[in-house]
């Protein structure tokens, strides 16, 4: 090994440019000119994260970043040596002088801002050679998916891949490729209801959808959550369409429980009703294996299962999906010859062979864990210096918490304050289409380092010591 002494390496700490990235920057600099030769040890991560002054959390994510993009490797036993750069793709030194728009804009979003994934933890040069290499052996696979439903590659790999981690056995046959989880739910609603009648939507719930809802000419009935989940509609409601968030609620987290799907399940059976499962981030799961979603227990006779690609993979993609039971696939195939096919058909070949090669998953397992410490963080922080404000929930999952706030405190004036300081703060009221169901701050974590929530929760603290 050589023994090349290690150079210092300098953080900016009011650039827009995220401290893991100045360190991928530093390393990949000295590595590309020759200044740390193939086979140097680069410091252990404790070491240089107090060297530097950063989270120890920090510099494991610029580690793999380096690993993944084949800078460094991971001895076993012997922590991180360079890599020989004939091993990676490198770019003329000129080329990091300046950050790229595509690494600096994600750093924009405001704390707290909920569900966005970090994009600057995309395996985007991972995504580049799928695309090239698609471009180059099969690049009429880029404009055409050959079926309405959307892309046969695409569809198998979801099927696998709720097989593996949903627990959702589902024909690739009866997949359908959608613009996001949005067109799903919008695809669900047209196809299975008509103006004028009711459907079941939770309350506290994503606001979004009730709106739709109402633009559709249905007459929504608010269900309240209970300690099991979802409550069933009253007898006496004349619906036959639910949209339920079973294996993690949103806005408030926490699954349903057995009893309560086993209920819902044959709520829709007797009833001849349907159950739209909106599975938006369900692959978040902080402890153990993700939560069986409601359609492996159904066997897909009575629930429609929609998932998206936005929460776990890109917000920039704009791919999502849904499984339909058999006897729906013609009447969904009906309302797409109607309205029309808007899922884009360039991204689905290369997301098919993505998924197919194990990138996908390796990313998955990255984020969870990059993820799950920076939830950590914040409901460490929460628990300890705003107890007398509210109290946030571990449950395990997702990516967003939400603060309850005690009586007294108003949740509406506190996040307009909260913007005006620089912010992103969610309202939980503003999700409540009963009022009084909800007072508390829905506070995202997965787009912030820990570094990024420090001083953005020292702000939000001073707003409530001031409320």
């Amino acid at each position: 090994m050589s023994q090349t002494s290690w150079p210092a390496i300098s953080i900016e700490r009011n650039s827009p440019v995220p401290v893991f990235e100045q360190i991928c920057t530093a390393i990949r600099a000295r590595a590309s000119t020759g200044a740390l030769p193939e086979g140097t040890a680069v410091p252990p991560t404790r070491i240089l994260a107090v060297e530097l002054g950063v989270s120890r959390s920090t510099v494991v994510t610029a580690y793999e970043q380096l690993v993944a993009e084949g800078y460094l490797r991971a001895r076993q036993g012997s922590g991180h040596v360079v890599c020989a750069m004939g091993e990676v793709e490198t770019a003329p030194p000129t080329a990091r002088a300046r950050p790229t728009q595509v690494e600096t804009a994600p750093a924009k979003a405001r704390p707290f801002v909920a569900g966005t994934p970090d994009m600057r933890l995309f395996p985007y040069r991972q995504w580049a050679r799928t695309v090239a290499r698609l471009c180059r052996s099969n690049p009429q696979a880029m404009f055409t998916t050959g079926d309405a439903f959307g892309n046969p590659a695409l569809r198998g790999a979801i099927a696998a891949h709720l097989r593996d981690w949903r627990g959702v056995e589902a024909a690739p046959e009866q997949i359908i490729i959608t613009a996001g989880a949005t067109d799903a739910l919008e695809l669900c609603m047209r196809s299975l209801s008509r103006p004028g009648e009711v459907i079941a939507l939770e309350d506290p719930g994503y606001g979004p959808l009730r709106s739709f809802a109402k633009a559709q000419g249905l007459q929504p009935v608010f269900l309240p959550l209970d300690e099991q989940g979802a409550t069933l509609p009253p007898p006496d409601t004349a619906t036959r369409l639910a949209v339920l968030t079973p294996s993690h609620h949103y806005p408030l987290g926490g699954a349903m429980s057995p009893s309560r799907r086993s209920a819902w399940t044959q709520w829709a059976r007797s009833g001849d009703a349907w159950i739209i499962e909106d599975d938006y981030d369900s692959e978040f799961r902080y402890a153990g294996r993700p939560i069986p979603a409601m359609a492996g227990f159904d066997p897909l006779s009575r629930t429609i299962y929609v998932g998206s690609f936005s929460k776990i993979f890109s917000n920039a993609l704009r791919l999502g999906y849904l499984i339909a039971p058999e006897p729906l696939l013609e009447p969904f195939r009906q309302t797409v010859r109607r309205f029309g096919v808007r899922a884009s058909s360039m991204p689905q070949q290369a997301l098919a062979e993505f998924m197919s090669s194990g990138e996908f998953y390796r990313h998955l397992r990255r984020v969870r864990r990059v993820y799950g410490e920076r939830r950590r963080y914040l409901l460490d922080r929460l628990a300890r210096e705003f107890a007398e404000y509210g109290t946030a929930a571990d449950h395990q999952a997702g990516m967003q918490t939400v603060l309850h706030l005690h009586p007294g405190l108003d949740d509406t004036a506190l996040a307009e304050r909260a913007r005006a300081a620089g912010l992103t703060v969610s309202a939980l009221s503003r999700y409540c289409a009963v009022p009084g169901r909800g007072n508390g701050l829905i506070l995202g974590f997965c787009a912030f380092s820990e570094n990024e929530m420090d001083p953005a929760l020292d702000t939000l603290r001073a707003l409530l010591e001031t409320a």
